[in-house]
């Protein structure tokens, strides 16, 4: 019988050794230092993959190779690959004015983005802070509410509250408020003040909340309380959450949950931040996170989705009454960077909003959610499947050693199971997904928002097939 040990592997074996694909990875291994990467896993017999074109949900490598989306290139690719009609957009205005810092200046494209977001944003989210990605969004938010803070007196509020196994972002202060710990470890000492909670795992819960999602949506919220009072409610600054927790594999929230966090920031004057770089822009379904779940929050950090990922760009769009001590005087946010609302990148954000609006995505994503969920729950009958749960096009498969205890598997059993025979079965059968091991071993899938039954099918049979075969090897 295989085992996983026989097929564990990073990279693509190299077949032909002497061609152009070959000298590229070659090349690339040489020279591109690759984001969270094992870089000592490639060699001349395991290249790394070399995309090299994209078509609607489909990408293409070097060899000719086609693969399905399923994860949206990390969750950014709302509208899919090739589109003329966002690439015209970035042209015509690099023609017209190429880049221009909004330091002091402003530009058309960043003042028409700005309105439009304020516009689909809830509630009084008015003023848009431009970064040029996702991390750069949640440190610019912790920063925000720190002199907000000290701008009303309140010079002890410097603490962030967030969620174990949370991600949200790489940068110093982004990392402090993640929660993956072998993330952070390298790094430390991180920025002073991060304080952890539970997460919303609802399959992970004991017993006494297990089967009441209302009692637990409670007593999640309740945790962030307690974490206040123990800290001192004047030491905190803000809460970060996403609306659907990402790393830990789609954590949707539990019924009341949103409702009792929003109660508890306005009690103790502590701002809620909804991180919602990946939940936002069609992602569940709405334009932005908070929307689905009926809360508004007081700063909103978003990215990828903003341009389909044609061009880089984040913000952050905060409230019209966090905003108002920096309109006093001469009050100065003492934060900026430099290709941030960068003039090309919001007229590709502006038609991205323009074609999600036309062609009725958002109403496409809730109509296809059900359907989604319906074709994933069949893999329950696959023992290796304990828990699936998400939203919209947003879901996480957990894997567990028993289906009937919900026990996990060990480190090495996930490492071997997931990077040794998960992730590269479900790449040789054409599907990019997310084998993420960031707490218990979950398979997500996030494919573009322009997915239909086809794809669907095709991603859940995919699946099916590599993990029923996967039941043999633990």
């Amino acid at each position: 019988m295989t085992t996983t040990e026989d097929v564990y592997t990073d990279g693509i074996a190299g077949l032909m050794l002497d061609d152009e694909t070959h000298s590229m990875s070659e090349r690339a291994r040489r020279h591109l230092w690759m984001h969270f990467s094992r870089m000592g896993s490639y060699s001349t017999d395991a290249e790394i993959p070399i995309m090299v074109r994209g078509e609607g949900a489909y990408v293409y490598d070097s060899r000719g190779n086609r693969y399905l989306d399923g994860i949206s290139s990390l969750f950014t690719t709302q509208l899919g690959h090739g589109r003329r009609d966002l690439a015209e957009a970035g042209r015509l205005q690099a023609e017209k004015l190429a880049y221009y810092p909004v330091w002091t200046y402003a530009h058309p494209m960043a003042i028409d983005l700005a309105e439009r977001l304020a516009g689909l944003a809830p509630g009084d989210l008015n003023r848009v802070f431009f970064t040029t990605g996702g991390s750069e969004a949640v440190e610019s938010a912790w920063k925000l509410a720190r002199q907000y803070h000290r701008l009303r007196g309140d010079h002890d509020r410097y603490k962030v509250i967030s969620r174990d196994i949370a991600y949200h972002g790489t940068t110093m202060g982004a990392l402090t408020i993640t929660s993956v710990i072998p993330y952070r470890t390298p790094f430390e000492p991180l920025v002073p003040g991060a304080v952890k909670v539970p997460n919303t795992n609802l399959y992970r819960a004991d017993a006494q909340h297990r089967d009441d999602a209302e009692a637990f949506g409670l007593w999640s919220a309740d945790q962030i309380e307690a974490a206040l009072l123990r800290e001192g409610p004047e030491t905190v600054a803000a809460v970060f959450v996403e609306p659907v927790q990402n790393a830990g594999g789609c954590f949707t929230p539990p019924p009341g949950y949103f409702k009792r966090l929003r109660e508890i920031c306005d009690t103790y004057g502590v701002l809620l931040v909804s991180d919602e770089v990946i939940c936002a822009f069609g992602r569940l379904g709405t334009w932005f996170g908070g929307q689905k779940y009926d809360y508004v929050p007081d700063i909103i950090t978003c990215a990828k989705g903003i341009t389909s990922g044609y061009a880089p760009l984040g913000a952050m769009i905060v409230s019209d009454r966090i905003a108002e001590p920096f309109l006093e005087a001469d009050n100065t946010f003492l934060h900026g960077i430099t290709f941030a609302g960068h003039p090309v990148s919001c007229a590709i954000a502006l038609k991205n909003i323009e074609i999600i609006e036309d062609e009725k995505i958002l109403e496409h994503v809730l109509a296809t959610q059900d359907y989604f969920f319906e074709q994933l729950s069949a893999l329950r009958s696959l023992p290796i499947v304990g828990d699936i749960r998400g939203t919209g096009f947003f879901w996480g498969i957990e894997l567990v050693r028993d289906q009937e205890t919900r026990e996990t598997f060990t480190h090495d059993e996930a490492e071997r199971l997931l990077r040794g025979f998960v992730s590269p079965e479900m790449f040789r059968r054409g599907l990019i997904c997310r084998s993420d091991d960031r707490g218990d071993p979950v398979v997500q899938l996030a494919p573009p928002l322009i997915c239909g039954t086809e794809e669907i099918n095709f991603m859940v049979g995919t699946i099916q097939e590599v993990l029923t075969e996967a039941i043999n090897l633990h």
